[in-house]
């Protein structure tokens, strides 16, 4: 049987432009799920939570504020919060909230930007959080057009922001190759495509109609990564997702992302997610449901 996911139906309509949920509760109780719409998660006093975002699995602070993507897996649960006092303040806005033309604009930059990024989930700097914390937390306050512009002020101010975190793979998302640069989307969009057969620097290369060492630069330039660190983050966004959304072996798993072996997979795993993939599945199974 395949495990799956909570789908998320919110009550946000056409009409709304957002919706917003502010409650002080002594555990968190909703399952790990998903939902089309963008999600601003805003968390106060529950030290010691664990956080799923993606393939993302962490311990959270007393304080935190990450922003979640469309469709992107994301629960927080109790673990070793021992806090009966935890304040969640949740904002869920339509993906077209903004339409994509009023993004393109100079001065909405930064906010698209920061759209694409939250397709891995963004955590948000302590400083940052604390900075917006009352604003967030006064939105419930405001009505009609003031906290529209609210929220837009809000969400510019976190677009610029420093020291945010990824939280999930870039492969763990299939929306994830959103870049300026085509040539860039186009590689990551056939090694999403062929992630489970043998790839090479040099077929890369040719595929991108590029010299070896100038593909290679090129990708490094464009995403921080050498080619084959990216290469294996795409697999291993593909291998999580199956840990969780399957009953396939690890074995398995491992030879059908593109692993050669499976030390050489449980190693990279181990070096990337701080666990084993057993750990990671195990993870997951607390929180999963049946639907």
């Amino acid at each position: 049987m395949t495990q799956k996911i909570t789908r998320e139906v919110t009550p946000l309509t056409e009409s709304d432009c957002f919706t917003l949920f502010w409650r002080v509760k002594e555990h968190f109780d909703f399952p790990l799920h998903y939902h089309d719409e963008y999600e601003l998660n805003l968390i106060l006093n529950a030290g010691g939570a664990r956080r799923i975002v993606g393939d993302h699995v962490g311990c959270i602070d007393d304080v935190e504020l990450v922003l979640v993507g469309s469709n992107l897996y994301h629960g927080w649960f109790d673990d070793a919060c021992e806090s009966k006092e935890i304040t969640e303040v949740t904002i869920q806005f339509h993906r077209n909230l903004f339409n994509e033309d009023f993004l393109r604009k100079n001065q909405l930059n930064f906010i698209r930007n920061m759209f694409d990024k939250s397709q891995q989930g963004i955590l948000f700097s302590r400083e940052t959080t604390l900075s917006l914390k009352d604003r967030l937390m006064g939105l419930k306050a405001k009505t009609g057009f003031d906290s529209v512009l609210e929220l837009m002020a809000i969400l510019h101010r976190l677009s610029q922001s420093e020291g945010t975190q990824m939280l999930s793979s870039v492969g763990f998302d299939d929306h994830h190759a959103r870049s300026n640069s085509r040539r860039i989307v186009k590689v990551f969009e056939y090694l999403n495509e062929h992630y489970g057969e043998p790839i090479t620097l040099a077929d890369m290369a040719a595929h991108a109609h590029m010299h070896e060492a100038s593909f290679s630069r090129f990708v490094k330039k464009s995403t921080g990564k050498t080619f084959i660190d990216s290469l294996n983050e795409i697999r291993l966004g593909h291998a999580t997702r199956l840990l969780i959304d399957t009953n396939q072996t690890i074995a398995e798993i491992a030879y059908g992302c593109g692993f050669n072996n499976i030390s050489n997979f449980n190693r990279i795993f181990k070096r990337k997610k701080n666990c084993t993939p057993r750990e990671f599945r195990e993870n997951f199974s607390g929180a999963r449901v049946y639907i």
